[in-house]
């Protein structure tokens, strides 16, 4: 009796000291990496005991998005930061880091160059960052709804997989117009279209109706027109590594069509509907508690998304 009672409390010691090595062997690292005078503090997390685990860059969606997937004042459903812990726990390193608009004193320098481009080009320095770092065996994006555009824009010499999340499959104008005609009906998305064409046509627009100012303010036209110029289903066409493209069901932002275009453009993709998930990758129950995710962390990551990247990653790492 008294042997098996040492037995088990030899297994219960053993058991707490794995748990304490395995927290131990989570590590995370502050990056800065610079753009000319714009700033791009990140973070780096892995299992510093896994030989040669992948890696994942998530790049964000439109806004001032921090590391976390948090906008000041706007949004706090801590979502990025909560799929860098459920991935970094099985074995795959994640890179995420803020979004040039979300740093403050980047401000003055974004204003001057108003782009597009310009989130390639943070992308692309954050790809050579890590592209000869031997602690990882490939390099996944994940481009994360406006970041699925961006990562089909960059470099991929050094890029092993690429997961469209939540990515639109239309041109940022017929998006925005779309959206439009569904909340504010045919006038208003009419008047919407003709300064888009303009745009377009004369990377400006001389009269901006009032009721579209904070759309087409002076400022944002620049950075409008050099969006324009590209159409995500037809870059997704141009790539040639293994793509997984996911959305979720419930999502209000980008619809399940724009994943079965971005699909269809790219038939070798494999496409992944996850039910109840919505724009900030959170489990959605109830319709109403939608929105409400947006501004709370407290709401689960889907459980399927966290799944279905993890197999997508593992099966092309072998």
């Amino acid at each position: 009796m008294i042997i098996r009672i040492i037995y088990i409390y030899v297994l219960i010691v053993l058991s707490l000291t794995q748990l304490c090595f395995g927290q131990q062997d989570i590590i995370s690292t502050e990056i800065l990496i610079k753009n000319d005078s714009i700033k791009l503090p990140g973070t780096l997390s892995y299992n510093s005991n896994a030989a040669e685990q992948p890696l994942v860059i998530f790049v964000h969606g439109s806004g001032n998005i921090d590391r976390n997937g948090n906008q000041y004042m706007l949004a706090n459903p801590n979502y990025i930061k909560q799929l860098n812990d459920s991935l970094v726990a099985k074995n795959i390193a994640f890179y995420r880091f803020d979004k040039r608009t979300a740093t403050p004193e980047n401000i003055k320098y974004v204003m001057k160059n108003m782009s597009f481009d310009t989130f390639v080009d943070d992308l692309n320095l954050v790809i050579d960052r890590f592209k000869d770092d031997r602690r990882f065996s490939t390099i996944t994006l994940i481009g994360h709804s406006q970041g699925s555009l961006v990562s089909m824009l960059v470099n991929h010499d050094h890029i092993d997989h690429y997961i469209s999340l939540a990515g639109p499959s239309n041109s940022i104008d017929i998006s925005i117009i779309a959206q439009v005609k569904l909340q504010n009906g045919d006038s208003i998305s009419n008047i919407v279209k003709s300064h888009f064409k303009e745009l377009s046509e004369k990377r400006s627009i001389e009269k901006v109706d009032p009721n579209l100012m904070s759309l087409f303010n002076k400022p944002t036209q620049p950075f409008l027109a050099s969006w324009l110029k590209y159409n995500p289903s037809e870059e997704i066409k141009k790539l040639k590594m293994p793509i997984l493209i996911l959305n979720g069901d419930k999502d209000l932002q980008v619809y399940v069509s724009d994943a079965e275009m971005l699909h269809k453009a790219n038939p070798e993709s494999t496409l992944v509907i996850i039910k109840n998930m919505n724009h900030v990758l959170k489990t959605i129950e109830k319709d109403s508690d939608n929105m409400a995710s947006y501004q709370s962390p407290d709401f689960a990551l889907s459980q399927e998304l966290i799944d279905t990247i993890t197999a997508f990653i593992k099966k092309q790492n072998g």
